[in-house]
């Protein structure tokens, strides 16, 4: 297998990898919520959505671009990753710092008074995670990313067991914050056992000064995302009740199982890996178009299936009092069926360093969400829903217009690599709705068969018409395993 080969195998294996490393990781929190969803109400998950923004603008503040300046930069050496791991405990105090200090304001604005111990307690967060950030950077630069999911896996169950524990004794809501903070605290110790780095007394104001110029275009990029992918939330919690915030907040969660780490995957691989080939537009671009396929073939019918299934896995999974977050999740899945392009073509202009437009681009989107807020918050919360399907179809015009310039990967290719995988999904959703309405069977039997018959659908209608997505798939799947077998034989 030449380089080339070989990079692209390593990419495009590494998100399939990583997306269910994560999916794994995610699936046991979002199992542990659904059992957690038995004992505490809506409204206390509405209560720590509302301290989710200003935890995740911490962070953002904690991190502050080092992480993927070290992935970015070509020759890393001691003296830069001990700088960037002293500047990120700094910062990363600093920030608990400010979130300590402006809880009693943030309790005011959604006028509850409980948020003001909460913020307190949920931001020690951003401080343990500190201490994680240069070890993360450390692994995903080399692509070890078998390592992350030894760290990520056992954290998320001891953090769920503690939770749920937590919880069946009647802590209610500081059951949910047990679960963060044990999260966080187990896959930083974790993080330290199984890497071998340790910062050294080494500390350039030069590196910090290089790292810091290309991070920070991109923390002011993550600190304008971070704030408006929880927009909604802010605008929801401030207008309606703790209760609605929670529907919502539990949609989302669901929908996150998928696309958010599916995304995150995409970005956490693709990232370090073709860094290594930037200057080579022609090989970007069609690493990129494969990257493509292989997403959309995942997300897209995982998208589809789940609003055609939400109502029945809500009976199934909860009690009837979450039954109204179906409709919350609905919506959401269709909403998020672009997130993996957006994150595609943002992640080219990272890998070309070009940061500047990246923050550009973030502001120009944000402006536009803003409008659409604007308009649809007159239409209630459903409104808002509906609101962020908009503002992602229009987004994916800003995000896809720099793939054009800077790779030559034109919108009408990139619909082309993606819109017959559409079609198919919603022709599979269609196929699943259809023969659901006419089997009488329950809930349970109806997510197994209707599932199953969906998945089956999906796949053969991709065989029969040799679906381009489909082959490469089946391609990577018998790279990897004549590799596997090589290696052990």
């Amino acid at each position: 297998m030449n380089s080339s080969n070989n990079l692209r195998h390593k990419t495009i294996t590494g998100v399939i990898w990583t997306f269910f490393e994560q999916l794994l990781r995610v699936g046991i929190q979002t199992i542990t919520t659904i059992i957690l969803a038995w004992f505490l109400l809506p409204a206390d998950f509405g209560l720590m959505a509302m301290t989710a923004v200003f935890f995740a603008i911490a962070n953002s503040l904690m991190d502050s671009g080092f992480s993927q300046a070290l992935i970015r930069k070509k020759e890393v050496d001691q003296t830069d990753y001990s700088t960037a791991f002293y500047a990120n405990l700094v910062l990363g105090l600093l920030a608990y710092l400010l979130l300590f200090a402006s809880a009693s304001l943030i309790a005011s604005f959604y006028n509850e008074p409980r948020l003001v111990m909460l913020v307190r307690v949920v931001g020690l967060v951003v401080i343990i995670n500190s201490f994680q950030m240069v070890q993360v950077a450390d692994l995903t630069r080399n692509l070890n990313f078998k390592i992350q999911f030894k760290v990520t896996m056992p954290s998320a169950i001891f953090s769920g067991v503690v939770a749920i524990s937590m919880a069946v004794m009647g802590f209610g809501i500081w059951s949910l914050v047990a679960q963060m903070l044990m999260s966080s605290f187990a896959a930083t110790a974790l993080y330290w056992i199984v890497n071998k780095w340790r910062p050294s007394k080494d500390f350039s104001v030069e590196s910090l000064n290089e790292m810091f110029g290309f991070g920070s275009k991109l923390f002011l990029s993550s600190l304008i995302n971070t704030v408006f992918q929880n927009i909604y939330i802010i605008v929801i919690g401030k207008l309606f009740l703790a209760t609605l915030v929670g529907y919502y907040f539990f949609a989302q969660k669901l929908q996150q199982v998928v696309v958010t780490q599916l995304t995150n995957a995409i970005q956490k691989v693709t990232y370090p890996a073709l860094s290594t080939i930037q200057d080579d537009n022609k090989a970007l671009k069609e690493f990129y178009r494969k990257i493509i396929q292989v997403v959309t073939y995942i997300v897209f019918p995982c998208m589809i299936a789940l609003v055609v299934l939400a109502e029945p896995l809500f009976s199934v999974m909860l009690k009837d009092d979450w039954l109204p977050a179906v409709p919350y999740l609905q919506l959401l899945c269709i909403a998020g069926l672009l997130y993996p392009l957006h994150a595609i073509n943002l992640n080219i202009l990272k890998v070309k360093g070009r940061s500047d437009l990246f923050l550009y681009l973030e502001i120009i989107k944000k402006l536009m969400i803003v409008i659409i807020i604007l308009i649809s918050v007159q239409f209630g919360i459903f409104g808002i829903l509906v609101g962020q399907i908009v503002s992602s179809v229009l987004a994916y015009i800003p995000n896809s217009y720099f793939s054009v310039k800077m790779i030559d990967y034109s919108v009408s290719e990139q619909l082309k690599d993606f819109i017959p995988t559409l079609l198919l999904s919603i022709t599979m959703g269609v196929f699943m709705y259809v023969t659901g309405s006419v089997l009488p069977i329950g809930n349970f039997a109806y997510l197994l068969v209707i599932g199953l018959a969906g998945t089956v659908f999906y796949v053969l209608i991709n065989h029969l018409l040799k679906m381009p997505a489909q082959l490469l798939m089946l391609q990577i799947i018998k790279e990897q395993y004549l590799k596997t077998g090589h290696n052990h034989g």
